[in-house]
């Protein structure tokens, strides 16, 4: 597939862009329950994101292109069906390719819908 389904982009779960560590990125947003959230992320540029932390835990799993994160000097490369477990309170950044798209689970609320006017 080249982008996410229909369902998935709907607007209502579109991620508010002036809320996100990297330029250049379009997402949407699903929320459990118990407070975690799942986001499916789309690059659409090469771009770098800022460093930062959570207080819970981040899961990545990159679906198309690459993502590179980079936790200290360490840069770990993330190629197509690779995931990563990113522990609360560790500091950390990337660098992903235009076109990447990955699925991203937060043990906590992250991502901040955009307001639709209605």
């Amino acid at each position: 597939m080249k982008e996410l389904p229909d369902f998935m982009r709907n607007p209502a779960n579109k991620v508010d862009v002036k809320s996100q560590y990297t330029p250049g990125i379009e997402g949407y947003v699903f929320d459990g329950a118990d407070g975690s959230q799942m986001a499916f992320w789309t690059y659409k540029q090469t771009a770098k994101s800022k460093n930062h932390s959570h207080e819970y835990e981040e899961y990545i799993a990159v679906i198309q292109g690459q993502y590179i994160i980079i936790i200290e000097n360490d840069r770990i490369p993330l190629n197509i069906g690779d995931e990563y477990m990113i522990p609360r309170g560790v500091v950390h950044g990337g660098e992903a390719m235009a076109g990447t798209r990955a699925i991203y689970a937060f043990g906590g609320k992250r991502a901040k819908r955009e307001m639709i006017n209605q």
